[in-house]
């Protein structure tokens, strides 16, 4: 009787160790999914101005308001790094076919761990910038400057390089544009006006969203 136990019980073993581990979704595949759904119900019209990004991009939820000679479309999601949006660029940017791209992200790549140098940051936006100009050849890849934020005064030196480097590469390119958000956010003493930032010193209020209308206007594509 114990021989025959214990057997059995080698056996529930056995298939409790077959069962496949369960497959977590990638970050943000939620967020991608509503994106699509949407699309599925009322896909965007091709040659708009595409937004893509992290959440000062998803938070800006408003955004076609205050550009409205323009079709906006706006996904900006989560707090994502530029990996993530190189991982979705098939779901979120190619199918689109917009004749601008302007995307706001490495500030939380910087903020995600101190390894994360500003040379890290412009290879991943390389990255992104050659996927799309590999699948939209025409459309112009414009990058809006890492802000700076209350909250991660610490980062500004990183922010500064970052910002500068891929400036620096963009005026390499065709057909790109930069978008400075960076200098006209700050007091005259260099650090953040904090009155244009939400509770959490982060994210953005409208007046903080009025500056980046400004700057952003006048580098939208007709």
């Amino acid at each position: 009787m114990k021989t025959s136990l214990t057997y059995l019980f080698f056996l529930f073993q056995l298939t409790v160790t077959a069962q496949p581990a369960k497959v977590q979704p990638a970050p943000f595949f939620n967020e991608i999914q509503q994106f699509k759904k949407q699309d599925s119900i009322s896909f965007p019209p091709k040659n708009a101005i595409l937004l893509v990004g992290s959440s000062s991009f998803r938070k800006w939820q408003d955004v076609q308001s205050y550009f409205p000679g323009y079709t906006i479309i706006n996904r900006g999601f989560g707090g994502s790094v530029l990996p993530d949006v190189i991982r979705y660029a098939d779901d979120i940017i190619i199918p689109y076919h917009p004749k601008q791209v302007l995307i706001y992200c490495g500030d939380n790549d910087l903020a995600s761990s101190d390894t994360i140098t500003p040379e890290i940051v412009t290879r991943r936006f390389k990255q992104l910038f050659y996927i799309i100009r590999s699948k939209l050849p025409t459309a112009t890849v414009t990058y809006v400057s890492i802000k700076p934020s209350p909250s991660r005064q610490k980062l500004m030196p990183k922010m500064i390089e970052t910002n500068a480097m891929i400036l620096r590469f963009l005026k390499t390119q065709k057909n790109t544009s930069f978008i400075d958000v960076f200098h006209p956010m700050l007091l005259p003493a260099g650090r953040a006006i904090p009155e244009i930032f939400l509770s959490d010193s982060l994210h953005m209020n409208e007046k903080g969203y009025a500056i980046w209308k400004k700057a952003i206007a006048v580098k939208l594509k007709r």
